[in-house]
């Protein structure tokens, strides 16, 4: 009969619990750095996110005073009254919410029809319009500004809702980030829904467009928060302060449009409404977003 004698460990070495080793010291130093280092860096981009907030809600002389207080010396919601009450801020609100929704639903379905195209469609001509796709991408926008306006201008839309709204539907981006998601998805998928008897518009629409999901999630966030930052396009496309939309009209406002002096607690108070939409979609739907390695076909 053979007894098993376990070898005692080696000097300097913990034994293993589990069969897991413990990390050593120098792992983690280096982890300890790493993560001091990430904390700093999210305090530096934090900070002034939260002096903003707490400014917003400080009186003007407390905000000349003190300007990098955390903590309000004389808690007040001023700057929110005026801004509801003796403002044209909810019409700014309003404006914004209509042709943001507008936009980010015209380039959902704009953009996921033409991705699907250029990706799956064989025609003439698809090679150079999406070259000339690429190619749109890499102009600066600040460029387009004179030639849309003249566009805008030709239509008779100009000053109007569909001025607003219609030049801002058709996005390259959104399209790109499409036609390559739609070229991962397996062809033999749409394979077996032709087999099945359906129409080409059908396989967009019931087979490929449900397996796109984190694509359209990245389109509607990239939308929603392009349309609703938006501010070049809606200077030019318009000059009716009843079409003014937050960023054109915060932009005013930081001018001193509704009062003499700084007023921070004023354009602060503006600043941080307008975060908060896009700050909620993006927590909503980030999950979403990262969740991109759903396979289309199971074994």
């Amino acid at each position: 009969m053979t007894v098993a004698v376990e070898a005692p460990p080696r000097p300097g070495r913990a034994p293993a619990r589990n069969g897991r080793r413990r990390p050593g010291s120098r792992t983690v130093v280096s982890a300890s750095i790493t993560y001091g280092l990430l904390v700093a860096i999210a305090a530096v981009y934090i900070f002034p996110f939260l002096i903003s907030i707490s400014t917003s809600f400080k009186t003007q002389a407390d905000a000349a005073a003190d300007p990098l207080a955390l903590v309000p010396a004389t808690f007040s919601t001023a700057a929110y009254e005026r801004l509801f009450l003796n403002s044209d801020f909810p019409l700014w609100f309003q404006n914004s919410i209509v042709v943001t929704l507008a936009v980010t639903l015209g380039r959902v379905v704009l953009s996921s029809m033409a991705g699907y195209a250029l990706a799956r469609l064989p025609f003439r001509g698809r090679g150079a319009i999406y070259a000339g796709l690429v190619a749109v991408m890499a102009v600066p926008a600040v460029v387009l500004l004179i030639p849309r306006f003249l566009v805008i201008n030709t239509l008779g839309i100009y000053d109007s809702y569909a001025g607003l709204v219609i030049p801002l539907l058709a996005d390259a981006a959104g399209v790109f980030i499409m036609k390559n998601f739609f070229e991962s998805i397996p062809p033999s998928v749409e394979e077996a829904a032709r087999i099945d008897g359906a129409g080409t518009f059908r396989v967009f629409w019931s087979v490929v467009l449900p397996m796109a999901r984190p694509a359209l999630v990245t389109i509607v966030i990239l939308a929603f928060q392009g349309s609703w930052n938006e501010l070049s396009h809606f200077i030019v496309a318009s000059q009716s302060q009843d079409l003014f939309t937050l960023t054109k009209g915060v932009a005013q406002l930081s001018s001193g449009a509704l009062s003499q002096g700084t007023q921070y607690p004023l354009k602060l108070g503006a600043a941080i409404i307008m975060t908060i939409p896009v700050a909620v979609l993006f927590f909503v739907f980030q999950r979403r977003i990262m969740n991109a390695s759903a396979g289309a076909v199971k074994g």
